[in-house]
């Protein structure tokens, strides 16, 4: 249904655009920052990394060493070429643009050299009645994904008791995540689905408060607290921690109560395709899934 040559060049730009151009709205909470911050030192790290945006940016080359691994989210009918496609767009995107080979096995680690591999790249399917297909990548590099955490509390903990783990969380992390973050929290679900919702919500605008209330109020105090460590700019002090927190939610169980966080660094890369049936392709790296 989906022409697959259209899917796997669609992939390669998708993974070019998100390695290479960092997001409006993260450029412009990045700025915000700066703009917020009153001493040397953060303010040195805030425009270093601003400047290596841009730099990347100018030159279409990645704005990290750690290109990450290639997380995709894909949202249509379901297609078997479809996961051929990607791999084949992974695979080429590697060489292109080009992105460090990082997937390896985890008993041998033998580099596999192309970011595939068994589980390689993950690609999270949401069924869709919808002609089109919608494909969404989410390069996340280890620096940042090394500090994902889940918990199964209780549920007499309550939302008191998710607020004390995000906390924790981003101060176990300290700097090693370079700093500013974006925390994505998944609430609910079975454990794997709470992961699931932490790492989907990073493809959330900056800004764009959960639709319900009291998840959007949970946002805004836990962006206040996280800010309120003074980590800072790549943990040397300073106003901004974090640039934001989303957080997504799922029902679960009357037993349980999960809760995952994922961080991402400074650096949230994303880009979404929309491919139609005509093989006309649009690209943007704002708007959310």
């Amino acid at each position: 249904m989906y022409p697959s040559t259209i899917v796997e060049e669609t992939v390669v730009r998708l993974l070019r655009e998100a390695e290479c151009r960092l997001p409006a709205d993260v450029r412009a909470a990045l700025r915000a920052a700066l703009e917020n911050e009153t001493e040397a030192l953060p303010r040195s790290q805030l425009e270093v990394v601003l400047r290596n945006a841009a730099m990347a940016a100018e030159l279409t080359v990645p704005m990290c060493q750690d290109t990450g691994l290639p997380v995709l989210f894909v949202r249509g009918r379901y297609d078997p070429r479809l996961e051929r496609a990607i791999r084949q767009g992974v695979a080429r995107a590697t060489e292109e643009v080009p992105l460090r080979p990082n997937t390896v096995d985890p008993v041998s680690r033998a580099n596999h050299g192309d970011n595939l591999g068994p589980g390689m790249p993950p690609v999270h399917f949401e069924p869709s009645d919808a002609r089109h297909l919608d494909v969404a990548v989410l390069p996340k590099g280890a620096g940042s994904e090394n500090w994902s955490a889940l918990r199964m509390l209780n549920p007499a903990e309550g939302m008191e008791g998710v607020r004390r783990f995000v906390l924790e969380c981003v101060v176990r992390a300290g700097p090693r995540p370079c700093p500013p973050t974006v925390v994505g929290v998944g609430i609910g679900g079975t454990a794997d689905q709470a992961a699931l919702l932490a790492k989907r919500a990073l493809l959330r605008d900056l800004g764009a408060r959960n639709g319900d209330g009291a998840l959007a109020a949970m946002e805004v105090s836990l962006l206040t607290d996280l800010n309120s460590l003074g980590l800072g700019p790549m943990g040397l002090g300073g106003r901004t921690t974090c640039l934001d927190v989303l957080i997504e939610k799922a029902s679960c169980h009357t037993a349980s109560l999960p809760v995952a966080v994922s961080l991402s660094c400074w650096a949230l890369r994303r880009a979404f395709a929309r491919v139609r049936p005509d093989g006309t392709v649009s690209f943007r790296q704002e708007g959310g899934w």
